[in-house]
């Protein structure tokens, strides 16, 4: 079976997963469901029998499943601890980089006092101060320039200029998942973005004199997006590229935070992920992503079932008819005391009836 196509589950076995509220007993269900409803732990004894299975298989069939996913799960803290070291590896050499001492910008040499007279440190002190003056200066310089800047206006974000003083290793899914505004997402030179199973949400940094809507022109279309800004007469593009996939620009959005980003909320066009959001930029492994749809994202349709599951379960629990079997009732009743019935003036018995959750359509 595909493993992806264990993921269309999800929304129905959390359901039921939520209400037991542990693994133990929700195993229970499970096996309780093969024991009651299939012929799981039937044996094959005999060449007559023609349902179950000979003794020992059912039981590595359930040891076949577990180990596949064990065997996942192995992989993943493998890769989890090979990546966790490089970063620990990277990390220590941008320490070891940052204890080493820079050369003396001036050497001064000192003759004896016999010879030269007092000796005025007062000009030295001058230097050694000149010097660390100089080296505050450029760390400040270093810093500045991990601000976006677009022709000489400074767009400053946290997460984008965090994103460029970060070692490759760190600019990681993982530490994209920290982040709400890259959650499922990542974080790019010019702009920031996340996503859930229907919609994209972009931020695209700008100056802190942009404050009005009238100096920003967001063009959406189905397969591209422009964002620029006005400042004076100049206009100065920060984001323009083709989408990687097609968006439904009726639904889609955007708004400004003065003085902070261009908010923008893209509707996806079909229920998919995304690696990128613009095509040639760099890709992110949407394996690494959390693919859990959210219950807001769940429609209508789809919340029916889940209730209707969860109801069912509760009536199982009190011995009381599941919805198949209440509205196979409600049929039954209508006909109970017709004209003509054999039940006419008897109480209604549903006990008499077995119905099986297939004979019934919802």
């Amino acid at each position: 079976m595909d493993l992806a196509m264990t993921e269309r589950y999800d929304p129905a076995l959390l359901a039921i997963l939520q209400h037991v509220g542990n693994i133990q007993d929700f195993l229970h269900i499970y096996f309780g469901f093969l024991y009651r409803k299939t012929d799981f732990f039937r044996l094959l004894l005999s060449e007559q029998d023609r349902m179950g299975f000979p003794p020992g298989v059912a039981q590595n069939m359930v040891l076949k499943a577990f180990k596949i996913y064990e065997k996942m799960a192995l992989q993943d803290h493998e890769r989890r601890m090979k990546k966790l070291e490089e970063k620990v590896k990277k990390e220590e050499e941008k320490i070891a980089e940052r204890m080493s001492v820079p050369p003396p910008a001036q050497e001064v040499e000192i003759d004896s006092a016999d010879e030269q007279g007092p000796v005025h440190e007062e000009p030295q002190q001058a230097v050694v101060e000149q010097q660390s003056v100089a080296v505050g200066t450029k760390k400040e310089e270093d810093l500045s320039s991990l601000a976006v800047k677009q022709a000489g206006s400074s767009v400053t974000a946290s997460a984008v200029a965090s994103q460029k003083e970060l070692p490759e290793a760190f600019r990681s899914q993982e530490q994209f998942q920290t982040n709400s505004d890259s959650y499922n997402g990542a974080v790019r030179d010019n702009y920031i973005w996340s996503q859930d199973y229907t919609d994209l949400e972009i931020k695209v940094p700008v100056p802190k004199e942009i404050r009005k809507g009238r100096q920003v022109s967001v063009d959406l279309h189905a397969d591209s997006i422009r964002v620029a800004v006005r400042e004076g007469s100049s206009e100065t593009v920060l984001m323009e590229g083709k989408l990687t996939h097609k968006i439904n620009t009726e639904t889609s959005l955007w708004s400004l935070e003065p003085g902070k980003c261009v908010l923008i909320n893209l509707s996806k066009n079909g229920e998919y992920w995304w690696n990128a959001i613009l095509e040639g930029e760099e890709q992110i492994d949407i394996d690494k992503i959390n693919k859990e749809r959210s219950m807001a994202a769940v429609d209508e349709e789809e919340h029916a079932v889940l209730d209707r599951l969860t109801f069912d379960y509760h009536q199982k629990l009190q011995g009381k008819p599941q919805s198949h079997e209440l509205k196979v009732h409600d049929m039954l009743k209508k006909g109970w005391d017709s004209e003509g019935s054999p039940f006419r003036g008897q109480k209604f018995d549903p006990s008499m009836f077995n119905i099986s959750p297939g004979a019934v359509q919802f």
